[in-house]
């Protein structure tokens, strides 16, 4: 009788394990996570730095835009995200690169939604220590 109820117990806590792990226990899938904040259309990268850049768009999964052409300190570009490739809802952030320096990734992403909004990030700092940051 005891050797029954022991393998009674062992059967039980075996299909509870399975089903456990087949999610029958009311275990629910974590929700994905949120679209970034804010959603825009635009990106566009101003260099505050001492050397001339050019930038891309990336995406979470490493997807690229083309780059703007290559300009100096005190001005901006502006890159249109629905110009591009990249699907909207996609998480984006601008990925910089100074002329004979570091590339470097903007701070946060930003996601893509077509609403004529624009994101703008600042590039400051020298060629090898420099950091991309989204104005609020």
């Amino acid at each position: 009788m005891t050797v029954t109820k022991n393998r009674a117990r062992t059967v039980i806590t075996a299909a509870m394990a399975v089903a456990g792990a087949a999610g029958l226990l009311g275990v629910t899938a974590q929700p994905a996570a949120a679209q970034a904040v804010p959603c825009v259309q635009k990106i566009a990268v101003v260099n505050n730095g001492g050397f001339t850049l050019n930038f891309q768009i990336t995406t979470r999964e490493g997807a690229l835009s083309a780059a703007t052409d290559t300009y100096p300190v005190n001005q901006w570009r502006l890159i249109d995200l629905t110009s591009t490739a990249l699907p909207e809802g996609s998480d984006v952030r601008p990925l910089v690169h100074a002329t004979a320096g570091n590339d470097e990734l903007g701070n946060v992403f930003v996601s893509y939604c077509t609403n004529g909004q624009t994101a703008t990030y600042t590039a400051s700092g020298t060629t090898l220590d420099y950091s991309v940051t989204l104005l609020t």
